[in-house]
């Protein structure tokens, strides 16, 4: 048995199975998102590109060696048939540096967007909904995250912490930025608690956590998604940036230090037979954040009843 709730307020029992009506919805919401997708061409380019950086993070490095050759007689070479980006100042395929430096660029942005969503939305949500004294607390701890300085610090902790793990380096960028979404959530979570369906729970005399879990959390879902794709992002910059910069060590292979390499080794912004080796790197970020931003705007009409109708 079910329970819903009437526009004016009022709570009756509905006759159908639970189950079956959470089938039926989880239905037809896949559905809706097919026809969005297929609406605009571009959704599905964006789909495709990030299941295929998904596929080369997790696939790629498994088609090249530990240890990439080099050939001391092709270096720079230009870009041909076995060498699609052609090759690096030392004769390696760049094509390969590329693909086996995706899985710590992905997996860090994969953690780093999964740690700041679920401290930012936890904390959010248990502030904006108890608010008192824990709003107090929490939005004081939220100021002190937003006031820590990012580069300074990850500058210290580079001294001892060589970053060889991707989650590592998504552990520490998520502990750093997870204060922006707590604040946008509770700002949410203020203007929902008000609402019928909350008061309507309060007044069935359900648990605290039912209330936040299968209430709060479901109508906040849209914008915590959009959220972790952008946070994914903003992870993929930060990382790439610290490494061009020469901010951490260069214990693994990955895009920024593949860029840091191109300019300061390299002579990429001088030699013209390396610009491939600069230009590689950044159309891989480009194309991924091309492809989160096309999903983002689909989600965008998925979510919003106003845009589905237009």
């Amino acid at each position: 048995m079910t329970v819903i709730v009437n526009p004016e307020g009022a709570i009756r029992p509905e006759a159908v199975p639970a189950g079956t009506t959470r089938a039926t919805l989880r239905r037809n919401f896949w559905r809706g998102v097919w026809r969005v997708l297929r609406r605009k061409p571009s959704r599905m380019a964006g789909v495709g590109i990030v299941v295929l950086f998904a596929v080369i993070g997790v696939a790629g490095p498994l088609l090249y060696p530990a240890q990439l050759p080099r050939d001391d007689n092709a270096l720079y070479a230009p870009p041909s048939l076995a060498h699609p980006f052609g090759t690096d100042f030392e004769g390696t395929d760049v094509l390969a540096l590329v693909v086996t430096g995706a899985r710590y660029v992905l997996l860090t942005g994969l953690a780093t967007a999964v740690i700041t969503v679920a401290l930012g939305t936890l904390i959010g949500l248990v502030a904006g909904f108890h608010r008192g004294r824990w709003d107090t607390l929490l939005m004081r701890l939220t100021d002190m995250n937003l006031a820590i300085p990012g580069l300074p610090l990850l500058l210290v902790l580079s001294t001892v912490w060589k970053f060889e793990s991707p989650l590592e380096m998504g552990l520490v960028l998520g502990v750093l930025g997870w204060g922006g979404i707590a604040r946008a959530v509770r700002s949410q979570t203020l203007s929902l608690r008000e609402r019928g369906f909350i008061e309507a729970a309060r007044g069935l005399g359900l648990p605290t956590r039912h209330i936040i879990g299968r209430e709060l959390l479901p109508s906040m879902a849209p914008y915590i998604a959009m959220n972790m794709l952008i946070a994914v992002t903003g992870a993929v910059y930060a990382q790439v940036g610290l490494f061009f910069l020469g901010v951490l060590p260069f214990e693994s292979n990955n895009w920024g230090v593949m860029l840091n390499l191109a300019v300061f080794n390299g002579g990429a912004l001088t030699t013209p037979a390396a610009l491939p080796y600069l230009l590689a790197p950044l159309i891989a970020i480009l194309l991924l954040t091309l492809g989160i931003v096309l999903i983002v705007d689909a989600m965008d009409e998925i979510f919003n009843p106003r845009l589905r109708e237009e």
